[in-house]
């Protein structure tokens, strides 16, 4: 750590001034803004008893913060995406705790984005490094086992060149924005097959008399955001899970960052019945938090895939990225893009097991990738997989487990 540099972790992020959080953002990826990640901790998210206890790295200089991340006590692997459930069990059939571990990243929120602030100077790179330093020394001096980032844009990558930090890949679904005029003219570059399967899911909505709609946030009454939020709880329910984010956090993303917030609002008769809750950057948008309260055949896939796709389209966004999980998305136009994290452990036997069952875990996942692409739902295979270059996961069934 070089000396004109301070080191401070914070235990709230409203310890931070969010004029100076959000300077150091390099792109507007909503889920880093000051806005996002501070309403989690205000309206009840973030809970000891969740796993989830704030320690948010900042680096000063003069009194000035010039670099920051997001960072999290974890007691437990929930809401991470980035699953080490299997080297927790190793630690303790070996007598040792793995938890608590220090996480970089943004709570139940499985999307790629800058973890490492550092604004865009000349001394980004820098800062970068001191602040991968200044994690692994604060695991250090705390004792605990690990320390961990995840979900990383490609800049952040250059920070871990150390050996020490195990680097980690995984395969999400995202769209590409290819220049296509509107909806029809995308599902004409898909194969007979998907154009069919799609219009086909697209009119069994229409039958069943379901109007949907995309309505930006602050335009959402309180009725409308508790009706959103139970949609959600419903289907956390279903799937017997914990629901961690509360209705209070809904209505702030509404109200504290307008024109970033977004719904999917699907009505019959008037009456809700399904929603999906989107977030959006000047070129990318995010799909979130999908619940219904009935079973509409082909809803699910036009709440939360076609309605964002459309979106993208009449508004130049370049790509959608609708969460975590599943294969499905192939078939409805979403290919195979690489996500990163990095670990590091502090027991060397344990560090040199993962290293080893990392390349295995490595080798399975560019299988896989051969085998999704080789299912592409495109006429012409021009969308080649890439690692990013710039959620809690979006819509669907859970994601695939190892």
């Amino acid at each position: 750590m070089t000396s004109s540099l301070n080191t401070r972790f914070h235990l709230r992020l409203s310890e931070i001034d969010a004029t100076a959080w959000n300077a150091l953002l390099p792109d507007d990826n909503p889920f880093l803004d000051h806005a996002f990640l501070s309403g989690l901790e205000q309206h009840g998210c973030l809970r000891p008893g969740h796993g989830w206890i704030p320690h948010h790295l900042g680096l000063y200089r003069n009194g000035k913060l010039v670099a920051a991340a997001p960072a999290y006590v974890k007691t437990n692997s929930h809401g991470e995406y980035v699953f080490d459930w299997s080297w927790a069990n190793a630690y303790t059939r070996h007598g040792l705790d793995y938890y608590p571990k220090l996480l970089c990243a943004v709570p139940y929120s499985p999307v790629t984005g800058p973890r490492l602030l550092t604004g865009n100077g000349p001394d980004a790179g820098t800062l970068r490094r001191e602040l991968v330093g200044a994690m692994r020394a604060e695991a250090e001096r705390q004792g605990w086992s690990s320390a961990h980032l995840n979900f990383a844009a490609e800049a952040d990558a250059s920070a871990f060149a150390d050996d020490d930090w195990l680097p980690r890949f995984d395969w999400q679904f995202h769209w590409s924005n290819q220049g296509w005029r509107d909806f029809p003219e995308f599902l004409q570059s898909l194969t007979a097959k998907k154009r069919k399967n799609i219009r086909q899911e697209r009119e069994r909505v229409s039958r069943a008399h379901v109007d949907c709609e995309i309505v930006a946030g602050h335009e959402l009454t309180d009725a409308d955001w508790t009706m959103v939020h139970e949609l959600y709880l419903s289907t956390f329910s279903e799937k017997g899970n914990y629901p961690a984010l509360t209705e209070g956090f809904f209505r702030h993303l509404g109200t504290g960052m307008p024109g970033r917030v977004l719904v999917v609002r699907a009505r019959r008769g008037g009456r809700w019945i399904a929603a999906a809750l989107l977030l959006r950057s000047r070129d990318t948008l995010y799909g979130r938090y999908w619940g219904c309260s009935e079973n509409v055949p082909g809803l699910h896939f036009e709440v939360c895939y076609y309605q964002g796709i459309e979106h993208c389209l009449r508004n130049g966004l370049q790509r959608f990225e609708p969460g975590a999980q599943g294969e499905h998305k192939l078939a409805r136009g979403f290919l195979p893009t690489m996500t990163r994290s990095f670990h590091w452990l502090a027991d060397l036997r344990f560090r040199s097991a993962v290293r080893d069952a990392l390349a295995h875990e490595g080798t399975a996942l560019h299988a896989y990738h051969a085998e999704l692409m080789a299912h592409s739902p495109y006429v012409s295979d021009s969308f080649p997989a890439r690692p990013h270059g710039d959620a809690e996961g979006g819509c669907g069934p859970e994601s695939r487990p190892r």
